[in-house]
């Protein structure tokens, strides 16, 4: 019969040693994996040195909204149409539910 002490002695986990490989495969992929990053740290840190201290100020979008302007209907033709309302604000627009 059998101790405890045998009985957790036992190996139950098949050959070791066919599994020898998985030790220095597991280091060569951590030292692949921690080269990349540091290349990809200092990549990244000497774009960002490029980089200008500051941006300059960019004003306000073009807008093409001219007192002068026709808009085309694009299922009429070529006539031209007033635009002299302005379009609705949010609080003009209803809304739905």
């Amino acid at each position: 019969m059998l101790t405890a002490a045998q009985v957790l002695a036992q190996n139950n986990f098949g050959d070791t040693r066919t599994g020898g490989l998985a030790g220095p495969m597991g280091l060569f992929l951590i030292l692949v994996l921690a080269t990349a990053t540091v290349l990809l740290i200092r990549n990244m840190n000497s774009r960002l040195r490029r980089l200008p201290d500051r941006f300059p100020q960019q004003g306000p979008p073009a807008t093409l909204d001219r007192a002068d302007a026709e808009v085309v209907d694009p299922t009429e033709g070529t006539q031209a149409q007033d635009s002299s309302t302005p379009a609705p604000t949010g609080r003009q627009q209803g809304r739905n539910g």
